[in-house]
């Protein structure tokens, strides 16, 4: 039977492909290194404390490399900052891979990238955002990035799920489990590698026209964000509170608690998030037809309400099934406010700006959090308070959506406008 291709996706151009193929390889290392990262690092003689404290010094050093790359890639090149942060997070996975010295993987781990969440970290989505913007028409832009997160969130899921079944059979091999982590990790390692390859085949239509640039260059900028730079910091501090909740429940720690909470195993958990991933990428789809009748900013907050409050449900579950299913629900509609988001900001800021202020927002959510993981790491080194993290999270990301609300619920974008 043959495969249909999405009309809106037979539009791309080569540089679009090339951006999608950057966006899988990327989200599958991140979804495979998510599952065993805590275990390994646990595994390694590391404490729950010692973990969270590296996930978040992890995050923070996300935030520098983040913010330099980002705020350069429209003067200095996109196709350049990519390549960059595929270097970085190669070397990263190596010295993981190489090291069990608490020191040296904070040292690693804060220069490098390093996903804990099987979420984007560094540089490469608010450039990729920024060129995916270039190379597609306004009108397709939401469906675009809808697919873009399929894209991505199907990767993960697959990541998570392989990662899980790789390390099972190896420790029924009688392999030690934290060589069975290990390879997953030289796995991430040769994957960020591998990201070289669609950069530099991306041709210069990713790249901000002349005519941009000389504006780039003329203006005073905020970090590389003239114009745009007011409704840039209110995006920005607004998403850093998301993102801060979130990291409550990264997916390394969301693991590490089913397996705390009810024994569940990493080929257990990698089934378990491949289904959640799979879920939040279906569920991309769906935003951009919500979208484009209620508008991005309602869609952001009517979908990420409720997930929100299925979110301080999962702990109160009294059985694994009854905890699952309530995960998946809350997946089924959690990620829908993400392809919304990445339009709309590309949309209220000038075609100029876009990778830094997308840059800016990045390191606004990295930000955001690298400081919880550390929080949630002394509160998991606690069994009676590993389910507060779950409060937190749900509470916290409640306030956000109201506040986006009453900020931006005015703030249209063009093509809503007209």
């Amino acid at each position: 039977m043959p495969v249909t291709i999405p009309s809106v996706l037979r539009g791309l151009t080569e540089d679009g492909w090339l951006l999608f193929l950057s966006r899988f390889l990327r989200l599958f290392a991140y979804g495979s290194l998510s599952v065993i990262l805590v275990f390994y690092l646990v595994s390694l003689g590391l404490s729950e404390t010692q973990t969270g404290l590296l996930l978040s010094l992890t995050l923070a050093g996300d935030v520098v490399i983040s913010l330099f790359l980002t705020t350069r890639a429209d003067r200095i090149g996109r196709r350049r900052m990519l390549l960059v942060g595929a270097i970085l997070m190669a070397g990263a996975g190596v010295a993981f891979a190489c090291t069990h010295n608490f020191f040296f993987l904070v040292v690693t781990g804060t220069i490098g990238v390093i996903s804990p969440s099987g979420n984007e970290v560094g540089p490469f989505l608010s450039i990729e955002q920024a060129a995916l913007s270039h190379v597609v028409s306004p009108e397709v832009r939401t469906e675009v990035f809808a697919w873009y997160t399929l894209a991505g969130s199907a990767a993960t899921a697959l990541g998570a799920l392989c990662a899980g079944a790789v390390t099972d059979v190896l420790q029924k091999s009688a392999m030690a489990p934290v060589t069975s982590y290990r390879i997953v990790v030289i796995v991430y390692a040769a994957l960020g590698a591998a990201l070289a390859l669609p950069f530099v085949r991306l041709t210069p239509e990713t790249e901000v026209r002349e005519a941009q640039g000389v504006a780039v260059r003329n203006l005073k900028t905020f970090f590389g964000v003239g114009r745009s730079h007011h409704v840039v910091l209110k995006l920005s501090s607004l998403f850093a509170l998301d993102s801060f909740a979130g990291g409550f429940v990264v997916q390394s720690f969301a693991a590490y608690w089913f397996y705390l909470r009810f024994g569940v195993h990493p080929v257990g958990l990698g089934a378990i998030f491949f289904w959640a991933n799979v879920f939040a990428g279906i569920s991309a789809l769906v935003a951009s037809r919500l979208a484009s009748r209620i508008g991005l900013v309602k869609t952001m907050v009517v979908t990420h309400l409720p997930s929100n409050v299925l979110l301080i449900l999962v702990p109160l579950m009294p059985t694994l099934l009854l905890a699952v299913l309530v995960l998946l629900v809350r997946f089924s509609i959690s990620q829908m406010d993400v392809p919304t988001r990445q339009s709309y900001t590309m949309a209220v800021v000038s075609p100029e700006e876009r990778s830094a202020a997308a840059g800016i927002m990045g390191v606004a959510r990295t930000t955001g959090a690298s400081i919880s993981p550390f929080l949630a790491g002394l509160l998991f080194a606690r069994p009676s308070l590993i389910n507060v993290p779950f409060f937190l999270a749900g509470g916290l990301k409640i306030v956000y959506d109201l506040l986006l609300y009453r900020l931006f619920v005015a703030v249209r974008p063009p093509e809503e406008v007209g």
